[in-house]
């Protein structure tokens, strides 16, 4: 593996469990709020496809999603970062030592793709965990 060396800008990893929500959402939402500012990516311990109902309450807020995609945090062990945060205490938890990693932070949400009910009981979950995290990634970039 390739170590990298840190960038001219800050780097953040967002960590969950599975990279299909949470951590695809704060990833999209750091990118739009603090534009060019950071280098961002987002990583799982046990990495999923990216749940249909991300995609969705992204693209409802005008965020892309062609560029998210899943990844696992061991290709990321090596790199350096500045903030390593993760979203949801599962992945807190479980989560590897980035020996490379200036900060680690914990923002724990409530996991949408575990929601169960209709489809409409479902998106209003995804919708909330969306805005709690919009939320926490204005009030940090400021």
């Amino acid at each position: 593996m390739t170590q990298h060396t840190p960038s001219s800008k800050p780097r953040v990893l967002f960590i969950c469990t599975g990279n299909t929500a949470r951590s695809q959402m704060a990833q999209a939402f750091l990118e739009h709020h603090a534009g060019d500012r950071f280098d961002v990516l987002s990583a799982g311990l046990e990495p999923g496809l990216i749940h249909p109902l991300t995609v969705r309450v992204l693209e409802e807020v005008g965020l892309p999603t062609t560029h998210l995609s899943p990844k696992g945090t061991t290709s990321f062990l090596n790199q350096h970062f500045t903030h390593v945060i993760t979203v949801c205490d599962r992945a807190e938890q479980r989560c590897p030592i980035f020996p490379f990693a200036f900060q680690r932070a914990s923002w724990p949400f409530e996991d949408p793709a575990a929601a169960e009910g209709s489809e409409e009981e479902r998106l209003r979950v995804f919708r909330r965990v969306r805005d709690d995290i919009d939320a926490q990634v204005r009030r940090w970039v400021d």
